[in-house]
């Protein structure tokens, strides 16, 4: 149990030396005061521990105002690359973000704010896991996992099947983590919204699962390309693909 004096003494050694300009409120400043006070070792520790708590509360603090202001003025992520390949389920197209684009904007963006992003990746069976974690210059960091089995689509080996996933998953745990979308290059594409990059993947499993015709499927969808496909009709996209599943086990 904390002692009364312990307590008052450490709230009293904040208190003294937040209220010098001059003096850093520092662990090396706090414990100066206190030994100068003639602390004992138990007082001591209880300070330590007032103050790595407040400055665990002042990085957490600050990280979510340098993420506010980094949202107030976010990079826009235009989709720099196409996926175009056939295999014997048809031919698989679409437009997406690449990886280096979208780290390349975010990273130079977080900078600003005093923030940075890194990843960790790891196996358990089948599951792919990558974790983002964003971390402010002060310490604190948040962080989200997302997790996928190798892509094997378009005739990759198995390393290749693993680093698509692993580029894929890091891609949209920061995408995520940050709150941002990508954004179709085009001016003519202006005030229509498509599906994502997530979803076009979704859609793009459950074709090559299916053996559903692509054309036929973009056909009955009103659109030229899976990247084309409008936002509003990715439900009836899904539900169909679903149903033609369901007639497969039928």
């Amino acid at each position: 149990m904390d002692h009364p004096e312990q307590k008052d003494l450490a709230l009293t050694a904040r208190h003294e030396v937040s209220t010098h300009a001059s003096v850093p409120q520092t662990m090396e400043s706090i414990l100066k005061y206190a030994i100068d006070k003639g602390a004992g070792v138990e007082q001591i520790e209880k300070m330590m521990e007032l103050q790595e708590r407040f400055e665990r509360n002042e990085a957490k603090k600050a990280y979510h105002v340098a993420m506010a202001k980094f949202k107030a003025n976010p990079p826009k992520i235009n989709k720099d690359a196409k996926v175009d390949y056939t295999s014997q389920k048809g031919r698989t197209n679409y437009r997406h973000a690449t990886l280096a684009n979208v780290t390349e904007k975010i990273s130079s963006a977080l900078s600003q704010h005093g923030l940075s992003a890194a990843w960790e990746t790891k196996q358990e069976g089948e599951k792919i896991f990558v974790t983002c974690k964003i971390t402010h210059i002060l310490g604190h960091s948040e962080s989200t996992t997302l997790n996928a089995s190798p892509d094997n689509s378009g005739n990759k080996n198995s390393i290749q099947a693993v680093g698509s996933t692993v580029t894929y998953l890091e891609r949209y745990t920061i995408l995520s983590l940050t709150g941002l979308a990508t954004h179709e290059d085009d001016d003519g594409a202006a005030g229509i919204d498509y599906i994502s990059d997530e979803q076009i993947i979704i859609l793009n499993e459950w074709i090559e699962s299916t053996g559903a015709d692509l054309r036929q499927f973009l056909k009955y969808i009103g659109a030229e390309e899976l990247d084309q496909i409008k936002a509003p009709d990715f439900n009836k996209a899904l539900a169909a693909l679903k149903a033609k599943e369901r007639g497969k086990k039928k």
